[in-house]
């Protein structure tokens, strides 16, 4: 049997490892799945006779050589930092490897070796990035094609919770890794191009700078800038595009909201907090205000960012208990990320009913015969439950189908890659339909990048 090594078994891997287990018997495959805890591993597996799951440290060089020598590919669904040891090895015993991750200056830097010994290293084959690549090219290919010269480029994604199961002020849950979304945005400007202009938003207005977009059925987001909308730039073949801005997608009202947090200096991870395991909630949002012998923490929070109090962005604050004298951090040593993180996972967290969405929107602008034309595509993605979410979904499928069509000798090309050719796109976008992953897409008149344009 084809052996696929699976390392890592996070929330994302559970409609992975059941598409692969469902094509299983078809296509000759047998699945170990390796993780240090294999307790969720075990319970997706659930005895399948086409499957194993088996302990390895990743950090165990001699455990890691021997599980990856003894597969014909590798997936790696370890985060983001630790592929790069794993995609070494593939390259020196041969072996194929795809993940969900960005692609790293040092996996970049693999490209060559892995060209000379035959070894595909796929990346950014998820959701976003991946299927943002896939469905982007997709279009951006079909309208050169005809004959269009594309001028603009639009592409945003988030993910949120469903219509349903939203039922807090914030219009939000984490459906992914928590730590992700209260560091996002850092490290350095965002930027991006608007009708031939290099634009800069820097961290600390990153949240005051959003774009508004309407969803048929889904009602309007708002979007704030990718941190670097130009790393797609030459990749995409949009050197002389006049417009290009990348973003993440939010409710409408979030990001204000959100924003208090980044003003305050609570999603800052650079530094530790002294005795942060014996702080309460309160004390935490105290610790960034002024000292006052009079005033309360909620005053002095209101005065300084001149929040009313009838003001929607107040009761956000109070939805998420941050003024609570009676709960404790608890983590010692916490940087201000850290305990934020602490504080809205007890609001945050996915009640076990309760279902997450992926929504995607792409605009491209293009000429074509002298006159403008504009294309609006999106894709909604619902989860089914807290095991089977839409971010599993989106991540797991793209990497399961990745995965196959390298071992049938379908994506043949070695190297570092991500899925921008056709001979990658293609197929997979084809399949993804088959699960209701699909995108929505019209044509409607140019407006540019001001949709007041006339």
């Amino acid at each position: 049997m084809r052996k696929i090594l699976i390392i890592g078994s996070g929330k994302s891997t559970s409609y992975l490892l059941k598409y692969l287990l469902d094509n299983s018997n078809s296509e000759n495959l047998f699945v170990t799945v390796a993780d240090l805890n294999t307790d969720h591993a075990n319970s997706l597996v659930n005895k399948h006779s086409n499957a194993e799951v088996i302990i390895l440290d990743v950090f165990n060089a001699p455990e890691r050589e021997k599980a990856i020598r003894a597969a014909d590919i590798v997936i790696s669904m370890l985060p983001a930092r630790f592929h790069i040891e794993v995609a070494r090895d593939c390259i020196r015993f041969k072996k194929h490897m795809v993940t969900a991750s960005y692609v790293s200056n040092e996996m970049q830097e693999l490209h060559e070796s892995a060209q000379q010994e035959g070894v595909i290293l796929m990346n950014e084959i998820g959701v976003d990035p991946g299927i943002d690549h896939m469905s982007a090219m997709q279009v951006i290919d079909r309208i050169r094609e005809s004959g269009g010269k594309i001028i603009l480029f639009e592409s945003f994604c988030g993910g949120l919770v469903a219509p349903e199961s939203d039922d807090n002020l914030w219009n939000y849950k984490f459906t992914w890794n928590p730590r992700n979304v209260v560091v996002a945005g850092q490290g350095g400007a965002a930027k991006f191009l608007q009708e031939g202009s290099y634009k800069y938003i820097p961290y600390q207005r990153l949240f005051r700078r959003t774009e508004f977009l309407d969803i048929e059925n889904f009602g309007r987001f708002e979007a704030y800038a990718n941190r670097d909308s130009l790393k797609y730039q030459s990749a995409y073949g949009l050197d002389n595009t006049k417009t290009l801005y990348r973003g993440t997608m939010r409710r409408v009202g979030f990001s204000r909201a959100w924003n208090i947090f980044v003003t305050l200096g609570m999603t800052d991870d650079s530094y530790t907090i002294d005795d942060s395991e014996n702080m309460s909630y309160r004390d935490f949002v105290n610790a960034f205000l002024p000292y006052s012998p009079t005033d309360s923490v909620e005053l002095k929070l209101r005065h300084q960012l001149k929040i009313d109090q009838d003001d929607i962005v107040w009761d956000k604050l109070i939805e998420l208990n941050l003024f609570d004298a009676t709960k404790k951090v608890g983590l010692k040593k916490a940087t201000p990320a850290q305990v934020l993180e602490k504080i809205l996972s007890d609001s945050w967290t996915l009640d076990h009913d309760d279902k997450d969405m992926i929504v995607m929107y792409h605009k491209f602008g293009y000429e074509k015969n002298g006159k403008k034309h504009q294309i609006e595509s999106n894709m909604v993605c619902i989860g089914e439950n807290q095991t089977y979410t839409a971010m599993a979904k989106t991540v797991g499928l793209p990497v399961a189908m990745a995965t196959l069509a390298i071992l049938n000798n379908k994506i043949t090309t070695p190297g570092v890659h991500i899925p921008i050719t056709k001979e990658v796109y293609e197929p997979i976008l084809t399949e993804l339909k088959n699960f209701n992953i699909k995108f929505n897409e019209k044509e409607v008149p140019y407006l540019g990048y001001n949709p007041l344009n006339s």
